[in-house]
């Protein structure tokens, strides 16, 4: 089950915070190493959305201070469709078992552009532009970046770069009042 979140809802931080506990409760998080994976490209200002949700995350890392929280996808070092399989392989090699937190720009209906979207499962990445991906992921975050339909690509060139940030302080505000929260509180490690 997908849910959305307006982000300039007031109670949608909080709605927001409390259902990736629940997603990370329910996957056993405290017994397990996290990985994030901030997929995107610094090329397209549509498909930046990962790769600043990790520069953000980043930026604050010396605010956890316990082992077993690594962060893959930043701006200096992003995740993307020419290097994602060789990514996920590295991580199913290094961190076996690990919980993978996937997250990706996505293109939508006009009503939920603007939208950020919480789920279980693998998240598929590239399906907006027509690439054939590797799923990736155990919980999924996206934020719906413009439209879907014919030109995906150029859609995600065009995209307006302020709605782009918004999305991406949401969920790096999210997950670092989440992952704060919890009795967890790992360290981000350097990705290699």
């Amino acid at each position: 089950m997908i849910k959305y979140f307006n982000p300039s809802q007031n109670q949608s931080l909080y709605d927001f915070t409390a259902d990736l506990q629940d997603l990370l409760e329910k996957h056993d998080y405290m017994n397990r190493e996290i990985v994030l994976i901030c997929i995107g490209s610094d090329r397209a200002t549509g498909d930046c959305l990962g790769p600043i949700v990790g520069h953000k995350l980043r930026l604050h890392e010396q605010r956890f201070h316990k082992k077993g929280f690594h962060l893959y996808g930043t701006l200096e070092k992003p995740i993307h469709a020419k290097n994602l399989e060789a990514t996920v392989g590295f991580i199913q090699l290094y961190h076996p078992g690990a919980l993978i937190i996937a997250i990706d720009a996505s293109l939508g209906v006009s009503n939920h552009v603007g939208y950020i979207t919480l789920g279980e499962g693998p998240l598929n990445p590239g399906v907006g532009v027509d690439k054939n991906l590797p799923a990736v992921g155990d919980i999924f975050i996206t934020g719906i970046v413009n439209l879907s339909g014919y030109g995906g690509q150029l859609l995600l060139q065009t995209t307006h770069l302020n709605l782009v940030m918004q999305l991406a302080d949401f969920i790096a505000l999210g997950l670092y009042r989440c992952l704060l929260r919890s009795k967890f509180r790992p360290a981000l490690q350097r990705a290699e």
